[in-house]
């Protein structure tokens, strides 16, 4: 999981990254130039840790999610698209935090002389519609040449491509993200290589200060979510030691550490789920889209066991827990064999059984 934190300057993107990584970079000194943080932050789950009290592993290990602070979007690309290496590493997202401006500071004035959220969130949304726009004509453009001089591709094959791409062209030009639309498999597949901005789901986090009221935005496009985060106090929570810290979340009446809460939210943004390994070697944590089948999630463990699938034995970790152990487990009838055709759920604990031959 690979997502962007991106807003415009003085929006508090940095603020987010040290409050998710427990950083220390700079914030408020903007630049407008392409300034890109790169972290790797352990997706805090308390469930990895009741089993590694039950089993006693040799290794614990958490899953993991890249979190990347991306400067150097500031409304100005709608004029003429974002390129170079911004649009690079943008393209290799799977998805964007929106970190979006809503307290005032007069130390550190917006860009744009004041604060309106709603502005903002259509300037960036702006940009990356244009970009989008930019890419689908070129590739139209291609395509139409490549029908009238033939020989080359079957020109059925040229036509859905150009169908396709014409259907992308009519959703941007209504200023819809890309998002709003249902492909096939084929179709995505088709795409894929493109890296669409608007395509990709987005996270709006509203930028609070400590006692602002949450605004009402509405934001009804697919694969995307609304949330407020009181960034400032959250870096400072993420610096806090853990007795400090539950004593200033108790002052402020802060129920969850918004790195947890914004963690979970990109899992459900993503549409992902973990599920489990547990034993005396290793106790971990792994990642997997919702819908997956065993097979799948196997082939996230390893591909010699996706390859080789031959069963899983699976127990659910509320089942494993309320019974105390997996002897118990299997004396109940609650770890059972699932084949090729099981869908993986969250918190599941999965040993693969398979068979690779040389």
């Amino acid at each position: 999981m690979r997502l962007g934190i991106v807003g415009l300057p003085q929006s508090g993107k940095t603020t987010l990254f040290n409050a998710l990584t427990r950083g220390s970079f700079p914030v408020g000194t903007a630049t407008g130039k392409i300034e890109i943080h790169d972290a790797v932050v352990d997706v805090p789950d308390e469930r990895v840790d009741v089993l590694a009290k039950m089993f006693h592993p040799k290794k614990t290990i958490y899953a993991k999610v890249n979190y990347a602070d991306i400067a150097g979007l500031d409304g100005s690309s709608a004029k003429s698209g974002i390129s170079g290496e911004l649009l690079n590493k943008l393209a290799q997202m799977d998805g964007f935090i929106h970190v979006v401006r809503c307290f005032t500071n007069d130390q550190v004035p917006h860009p744009a002389g004041s604060i309106d959220p709603i502005r903002d969130i259509q300037t960036l949304d702006g940009d990356f519609l244009l970009n989008d726009l930019i890419s689908v004509e070129k590739k139209l453009e291609r395509l139409t040449d490549e029908k009238r001089k033939g020989g080359g591709r079957e020109k059925a094959v040229i036509d859905r491509e150009i169908e396709l791409f014409e259907k992308l062209h009519a959703c941007l030009a209504e200023e819809k993200p890309l998002r709003e639309l249902d492909l096939t498999a084929e179709e995505e597949k088709a795409i894929s290589g493109f890296g669409l901005l608007s395509r990709k789901p987005v996270l709006i986090l509203l930028n609070l200060d400590e006692t602002q009221e949450v605004p009402r935005i509405d934001y009804p496009y697919k694969q995307s979510k609304v949330e407020s985060i009181r960034g400032q106090i959250e870096m400072e929570l993420a610096q806090l030691s853990p007795e400090d810290a539950a004593m200033f979340m108790e002052d402020y009446h802060i129920s969850e550490l918004g790195l947890n809460r914004v963690i979970r939210l990109s899992y459900e943004l993503l549409g992902q789920l973990s599920f489990f390994t547990a034993g005396a070697d290793e106790c971990r944590a792994w990642t997997v889209r919702r819908g997956a089948t065993a097979p799948e999630a196997a082939g996230v463990i390893h591909t010699d066991l996706q390859k080789g699938f031959i069963r899983a034995e699976v127990i659910a970790y509320d089942d494993l827990i309320e019974l105390g152990g997996m002897n118990e487990a299997k004396a109940k009838g609650k770890l059972r064999l699932e084949g090729k055709d099981y869908i993986v759920k969250d918190g599941d604990i999965l040993n693969i059984r398979f068979n690779v031959s040389k």
